[in-house]
């Protein structure tokens, strides 16, 4: 997918750019952002364009916003590239990081997390790099399939890792060291975990913090899986397949309660935790909403997505899982949230 970065007045020119931290699909990794003041109705001839920069390469990574800054990805060849604008569109930095994904559904994957003045990319190859945000300098990398005995995918990994306090969470997918847990500021090793020993699956995981126990929540080829945040034990698993072991859509978390949706037709799943988030129970299933890729936004009691093999548009009942209404026209898609909207 060739990639264009555009800017669209879709914003009041009132906007606080203090949050200094930045990583895939937002703070709570819900696709809730906090930005206020955007137009609740569009111009005929569409929103005004501010600026754009055209020849990123191909890629699927959202943009990172920081510091008044913009972090994203691209392939140039058969390399990583990061870009960094200003929020003028400024091109202020052009980096090669890494080498990167060239074949089918060819470009970058995860999204840039920008963490305490570092940088965190994650290359389709399995190779995490920190770099020192200022100078663009290697902090530190490692890689996962080699120093843990992972295994790449059929598409390449497109986890986004996650950042909790010190420590950063990826998913090498190994028999042994199926999730780690690394020092953020040194790569060093703080726990491993077999979980369930099944491949990764293109998922990035959800931390959850309000049980008894902190727990990091992903999917893997067949199951949902939690682990202990500190300590990576093994707190639970529960079945999850679909016949291409495809599931890159971020848990959803609310209230002890955890939406899972896959594609090809294996739909939405509910499962509440109990036990202080050591066990699970499933509370519904939907096998309507089918979302492959396109994530999923909790507003009130509903949950919106689309579907894949059920190409519609779905609001659903967060508590039952009744879908609500469903329409074709905006599926299949990519959601996010702010200011109210869709």
């Amino acid at each position: 997918m060739k990639k264009y970065l555009f800017i669209i007045a879709v914003l009041c020119p009132m906007i606080s750019y203090a949050q200094k931290n930045s990583q895939w699909r937002g703070d709570g990794r819900d696709g809730i952002y906090n930005e206020t003041g955007l137009l609740k109705q569009w111009p005929d001839s569409g929103p005004q364009l501010l600026w754009k920069y055209e020849g990123l390469g191909d890629g699927h990574t959202s943009a990172a916003i920081a510091n008044g800054k913009i972090y994203i990805t691209g392939l140039t060849e058969d390399k990583l590239m990061l870009y960094i604008f200003d929020l003028k569109g400024q091109l202020l930095t052009k980096k090669e990081v890494a080498n990167e994904w060239n074949a089918d559904h060819k470009g970058t994957r995860s999204t840039v997390c920008v963490n305490d003045g570092k940088l965190y990319i994650y290359n389709a190859f399995g190779k995490l790099l920190c770099l020192d945000e200022p100078t663009f300098k290697e902090v530190w990398s490692k890689d996962l399939f080699t120093d843990f005995d992972g295994k790449n995918i059929m598409w390449g990994v497109t986890e986004s890792p996650l950042i909790v306090g010190e420590k950063i969470f990826a998913t090498p997918g190994g028999k042994k060291n199926n999730m780690v847990a690394l020092n953020k500021n040194t790569g060093a090793l703080i726990w491993s975990s077999p979980a369930e020993g099944t491949e990764t699956a293109y998922c990035s995981p959800q931390y959850i913090s309000d049980q008894s126990v902190p727990m990091v929540v992903t999917s893997t080829c067949d199951y949902i899986i939690a682990l202990n945040a500190n300590t990576g034990e093994k707190l639970w698993s529960f079945p999850q397949k679909n016949k291409h072991n495809i599931h890159p859509n971020t848990p959803l978390y609310s209230n002890s309660m955890i939406f899972s949706t896959t594609g090809y037709g294996e739909g939405a799943v509910m499962i509440r935790l109990k036990n202080g988030g050591k066990a699970v129970e499933q509370v519904w299933k939907n096998s309507e909403v089918d979302n492959q890729m396109g994530g999923a936004i909790k507003i009130g009691n509903y949950v919106y997505a689309s579907g894949h093999n059920n190409r519609y548009w779905f609001c659903v009942d967060w508590s039952t899982g009744e879908t609500k209404y469903k329409v074709r026209d905006l599926a299949p898609c990519n959601v996010i949230s702010a200011d109210g909207m869709l």
